[in-house]
């Protein structure tokens, strides 16, 4: 990409990321190519994951008719206190240093289904989803629960990567605190056809790391997304991210940093928009509510002991959404 800079969008970088592909049988070749990501941009493409194109066209396809409904009719599918459901342009705050509106998206909350009436959902994070009528949307909660399974499925191939890379057991994800009983969020992701600015404050989505574990995300062609590797460079140095048609981009999380005591890190990232609408859809996979997040025992040594106090899953998590989140309450108030 040649250099420019326009409104503040400095187009002057393309990252380059490893590919891994999980149909490789050559899992010493894969893990060598997921550890060096991990160490290098903590950002990397997963390729042949089983999900197919055709599925991943038809879910895309589901979502733009959502968010092209009438706003008053997404309102009614307003987010609740377990974060299900819609969520207005400007509703989240992700970089308040910097930003001086709300990111210049809405979005959807899809997370794991659980009947009001199971003890389970009384946990922070499960519960029924909000789901647009069947009438109005027909045949859309049962692509999105399909997509919701098959996702699981690909971060929990992925995290027995990251397990090898940190020297664990393969199976070190898979037990019931962790993904066995996961904290897992689709999210659909709609960006405004605006303008972002960095020297303006305006993003379409403020520079963040993500809470958890892993994210995947799967985008539309339109470039938007972009990474720091070195969130403490003065002045900071931003790379784009190029859309890789059938791939997930796949990125670590905060919490998987501290387990490896910052060996992985989560990589600061941020998205801007050109004028052009964007859709992205990313799937956010935490471990379970009761997940003990302390520093995993082969990332400690006598000349590296643990550097974060060791914190519930449900813990960390109910503060992230919050520090970055409106408070609900403010879309039941009258307008003036």
């Amino acid at each position: 990409m040649e250099n420019q800079s326009k409104n503040g969008v400095d187009a002057t970088k393309i990252s380059v990321l490893n590919c891994i592909d999980l149909s490789n049988p050559d899992i010493h070749q894969s893990v060598s190519l997921l550890k060096q990501a991990c160490l290098d941009s903590g950002f990397f493409y997963v390729v042949n994951h089983g999900i197919s194109e055709e599925f991943m066209d038809e879910v895309f396809a589901h979502s733009r008719r959502l968010f092209g409904l009438p706003l008053s009719d997404k309102m009614k599918l307003l987010r609740n206190e377990k974060h299900r459901g819609y969520t207005p342009v400007l509703d989240e705050v992700l970089d308040p240093e910097n930003q001086v509106h709300g990111d210049y998206k809405e979005g959807y909350y899809i997370g794991v289904e659980v009947e009001e009436d199971d003890p389970e959902a009384e946990k922070p994070f499960y519960g029924p989803n909000v789901w647009p009528a069947p009438g109005v949307l027909p045949g859309w909660r049962e692509t999105m629960e399909k997509f919701h399974r098959e996702a699981l499925e690909v971060s929990r191939a992925v995290a027995r990567l990251i397990a090898l890379a940190l020297d664990l057991e393969v199976d070190f994800f898979d037990h019931p605190k962790m993904l066995g009983e996961p904290i897992a969020t689709l999210r659909l992701l709609h960006y405004e056809d605006k303008i972002s600015d960095p020297s303006k404050g305006l993003y379409g989505a403020g520079a963040h790391s993500d809470f958890g574990l892993i994210t995947l995300l799967a985008t539309d062609d339109v470039l938007g997304l972009q990474i720091c590797k070195d969130k403490d460079a003065k002045p900071q140095i931003w790379e784009y991210v190029s859309p890789l048609k059938g791939a997930f981009i796949v990125n670590l999380g905060d919490m998987l940093e501290r387990w490896s005591n910052c060996i992985f890190k989560s990589t600061l990232h941020r998205v801007l928009v050109n004028g052009q609408e964007r859709y992205s859809i990313a799937y956010f996979v935490e471990p379970s509510h009761d997940c003990l997040v302390e520093c995993l025992r082969t990332c400690k040594s006598e000349n590296n002991p643990p550097k974060f106090t060791p914190v519930l899953c449900r813990t960390y998590l109910s503060q992230r959404y919050q520090d970055t989140h409106a408070d609900v309450s403010i879309y039941k108030q009258p307008q003036s």
